[in-house]
């Protein structure tokens, strides 16, 4: 497992073409178009590039305009929107054969003094008292469950982030549900202290499991072959410091979809209770329509 976790950290070591643009390769997942969660973190990656470390990003804004080719390299172009006593702004766009397939704004803001108060943590079981989503999905499956193969497939994957779904059972039932959702998760092995590592991982996983937030109510996943779904935009704001290889509950909810679109937030929670990242996206949930 270890080997993946150093392919996604050589995938985030973006190459320096010119003072403001970085390029990027893929993880080679076997999807057809690049997972968004890459190009965010890759994005996020390159802006970070033109700010100093003791500036952080706190809130970062983007759209997806087309699907990425997972086998050509991709190109960041920064804009330096603006420098100011306190604040930055960056502004990325990343290209794939000469075409814009993603743009993002991300803002930085030195550390202050201020109110805080944030939302409490849900009461969920531990990550310890939750199986690894393949081991809980085969046992399902032993059990008699019929669980499709598209999900299956998806939490027995090897990848770079470790899932523990806390209510698994939603992908057995497949009956509409309160559009809650809530996953442990954590990088698979121990990464460098460095806190801007942590912020491109943590990025990187925000983008997993968000849009089928938001067809619990309605009792599908986005991998039902009748529902064609991708992610339209995201955002992910940073609250608090944390450790992407330490357990986080992300704790998702959709209060809306209307018009083939699924609006979807989360909320992430370090093991201690600290909220330290919120997100939002908006996805595709189109119904398929029938050829012929």
């Amino acid at each position: 497992m270890a080997g993946i976790v150093t392919e996604l950290l050589d995938i985030l070591d973006l190459a320096p073409l010119d003072r403001d643009r970085f390029r990027g390769e893929s993880l080679q997942t076997g999807w057809f178009r690049v997972f968004g969660g890459q190009v965010v973190a890759q994005a996020l990656v390159a802006a970070s590039r033109t700010v100093p470390a003791t500036r952080p990003p706190h809130s970062l804004h983007a759209y997806f305009l087309l699907g990425g080719d997972p086998k050509a390299p991709i190109d960041y172009a920064v804009e330096r929107i603006r420098d100011g006593r306190s604040f930055t702004t960056r502004r990325v766009v990343a290209e794939q054969h000469g075409r814009a397939i993603f743009a993002m704004s991300v803002s930085y803001h030195d550390a202050e003094e201020g109110a805080v108060h944030q939302a409490p943590m849900p009461a969920v079981p531990p990550p310890e008292d939750i199986a690894e989503a393949p081991v809980a999905a085969a046992r399902a499956a032993q059990a008699g469950a019929v669980i499709p193969a598209p999900i299956l497939s998806y939490f027995g994957r090897e990848r770079p982030i470790e899932l523990r779904p806390v209510e698994i059972e939603r992908y057995l039932r497949r009956a509409p549900q309160d559009a809650r959702f809530h996953v442990w998760l954590r990088a698979v092995e121990r990464l460098p202290d460095d806190p801007a590592i942590h912020r491109a991982v943590l990025a990187y996983a925000s983008d997993m499991t968000l849009l089928d937030a938001t067809l619990i109510p309605h009792g599908q996943t986005v991998f039902d072959g009748e529902i064609q779904s991708a992610s339209l935009d995201h955002a992910l704001w940073f609250h608090r410091p944390f450790r992407a290889d330490e357990w986080l509950l992300y704790a998702q909810d959709s209060p809306s979809a209307a018009g083939a679109r699924g609006f979807a937030r989360g909320q992430i929670f370090a093991r201690d209770g600290r909220l330290v990242a919120s997100v939002a996206q908006e996805g595709m949930i189109r119904p398929r329509r029938a050829e012929g």
